[in-house]
């Protein structure tokens, strides 16, 4: 098999044994890797409570892994979420996605508790759960330096180990398992890392059909200007954005009841480059470079970090928001949920924490002390204990990332539809709506939405299940990526097929969602985008939406999909791939 090596390995911790399965191909054809294989492993788990031992948490490669793909080097992690209680996928980059394709595997299945602390040491030839419990309690850097001997690492901290709901798993070189609580999940296994080390290679069908796609997908990368231009992410990486959003009126300030921040400038990636120094790192093998470390070697915030601890709580020190974002990835904490959490108590208590106050109030978060103990259950459930169940800015309970839905149509509508909760990435409409040149008059208008939402949605869920970056399609398209595909397969895909799987995995989603108890009353944003004004100027005018062309839009996205009025399908709407 090329491509794939046809094998998973099934871990339970409650018994302490280890075995592998052979995955039946046409599920690896037809769902890829990554996201669409963890999500279609789930089938016989979805309805499991988060924090039941029984629920799997999975690690899936992609097909491309192991090969010299742009971009490739990166893996999802599959549950159901604590936070949202939606099947739950999440992709990180990294050496760790590498190695655990070279164990010979193309998922890793872990269900069970663990009696005590453990961490799960996999090479290719062994498996071994090792006692862990005085790295309990430990950061994340510390527990990454105890265990590099042993290869990757993928690690929760104190935050995962105590159930904050918003918990994350970081791996060794600073990517994180970033959204969705699964750290949460990983800490009520009692496993506090995972180490993969292996050596097995990742067979390619075509090698020159391969290195000509490669070569294709690399001239498109170079001639993106979003990519390598001058101002492109590879450059000053995704805090280039924080200046285009206030020109564009859609930073969310002061949780989102602003949408322009005087002060953004001073966090924005010219900014953090001039003070940090900001060398280009990034995944292991990416070409794109898109992150930034400082000079001292540490990973520098994404824009989705500083600006929501800058402008949602009303911060204008870069030097704060950048120990805000370390301090997160050492206790193994979402920075999004995290700052937007703040937020949302701070408008409730009429004052945003003050840069002093952030530290202590994440590191309260992280072990459950004093106010900590409250937020670390996520905004919507903070909000709703305090009286103010509409100051959470959130759907299905995860918070919104750092694009003002004013301000594009089509991102409120896609974090409506998104089935994991209030995400960009599912659709990530973000070429379409705010990087295109001249600005699109469009994005203030719902016509096209649902179908435009409909393809890119389906389109995300085949690049995360390959599993590819997102960035790496602000230049190159799924042809190209399909060329590579059927090189290293030997299988014949196409755009129009990856986009079929793409819309298998989305529908696969939400009807497990749906038979979780989710439908239309969860497909909605927060009441404050329908009745306030964002912050206009420069010529731009940020109005409320319209629920009643919102309403008619989700309507057709309903349609398009297959969907009753309800948002679900009827019984015999929908059929998965059967092995």
């Amino acid at each position: 098999m090329n491509g794939w090596h046809g094998a998973i390995l099934k871990v339970d911790l409650t018994t302490g044994t280890s075995y592998r399965e052979v995955i039946p191909p046409v599920l690896l054809e037809e769902y890829l890797g990554g996201r669409g294989l963890g999500v279609r492993l789930m089938r016989e788990y979805y309805w499991l409570d988060p924090f039941d031992p029984e629920i799997p948490l999975l690690f899936a490669v992609g097909p491309l892994c192991g090969t010299p793909s742009p971009t490739s080097a990166r893996l999802s992690v599959v549950s159901r979420s604590p936070l949202t209680g939606t099947i739950y996928d999440c992709s990180a980059g990294g050496r760790f996605a590498w190695r655990l394709k070279a164990v010979g595997v193309d998922a890793l299945f872990i269900t069970g508790r663990s009696s005590q602390p453990v961490v799960l040491a996999i090479t290719s030839e062994t498996v071994e759960i090792i006692p862990a419990a005085a790295l309990w309690g430990r950061d994340i850097p510390a527990t990454v330096l105890a265990l590099k001997e042993r290869g990757s690492v993928a690690a929760i901290g104190p935050a995962g180990e105590n159930g904050v709901l918003f918990a994350n798993i970081m791996m060794g070189e600073g990517n994180s398992v970033g959204r969705g609580g699964l750290g949460a999940v990983m800490g009520n296994k009692n496993l506090k890392a995972v180490t993969v080390n292996g050596q097995q290679k990742t067979g390619i069908a075509d090698p020159t059909l391969f290195d000509n796609a490669r070569q294709d997908i690399m001239r498109l990368f170079k001639a993106s200007p979003v990519i390598f231009g001058p101002l492109g992410i590879s450059e000053f990486g995704t805090p280039v954005l924080v200046d285009l959003m206030a020109q564009r009126r859609m930073a969310p300030t002061e949780n989102f009841r602003k949408t322009y921040f005087e002060h953004s400038a001073n966090y924005s990636g010219p900014a953090m480059k001039a003070a940090c120094g900001a060398t280009k790192d990034g995944c292991y093998g990416c070409p794109i470079q898109c992150k930034k470390s400082s000079n001292a070697g540490k990973p520098l915030p994404e824009y989705e970090s500083v600006s929501h601890f800058g402008a949602l709580n009303n911060v204008s020190d870069l030097h704060s928001i950048i120990a805000a974002n370390n301090l997160c990835n050492e206790l193994g904490m979402d920075t999004i949920s995290a700052a937007a959490t703040l937020s949302a108590w701070g408008e409730i208590r009429g004052a945003f924490p003050s840069a002093e106050e952030i530290p202590e109030l994440l590191t309260g978060i992280a072990v459950r002390r004093g106010d900590g103990e409250l937020l670390s259950r996520g905004s919507r459930r903070l909000t709703e204990q305090l009286g103010h169940p509409e100051l959470s800015m959130s759907v299905k309970s995860l918070e919104l990332p750092a694009y003002d839905p004013r301000g594009a149509y089509g991102m409120a509508l896609a974090y409506c539809t998104s089935n994991r909760g209030g995400c960009h990435l599912r659709a990530y409409p973000i070429s379409h709506e705010i990087l295109r040149k001249p600005v699109p008059t469009d994005r203030f208008s719902f016509s096209g939405k649902a179908r435009i939402i409909s393809i890119a949605e389906d389109t995300n869920a085949a690049v995360d299940s390959l599993v590819a970056c997102k960035f790496a399609f602000f230049g190159a398209s799924l042809e190209e990526y399909a060329e590579l595909l059927t090189a290293v397969t030997g299988i014949p895909y196409s755009p129009q097929r990856l986009k079929e799987i793409g819309a298998r995995i989305v529908c696969t989603e939400r009807s497990y969602n749906c038979a979780n108890g989710f439908s239309r009353s969860d497909d909605l944003l927060p009441e404050r985008f329908f009745t306030e004004p964002g912050s206009s100027g420069d010529g731009i005018v940020v109005n409320p939406l319209d629920r009643v062309r919102f309403e008619e839009e989700l309507d057709k996205y309903y349609r398009i999909r297959g969907l009753n009025s309800a948002g679900c399908f009827n019984d015999a709407g929908f059929i998965e791939a059967q092995p």
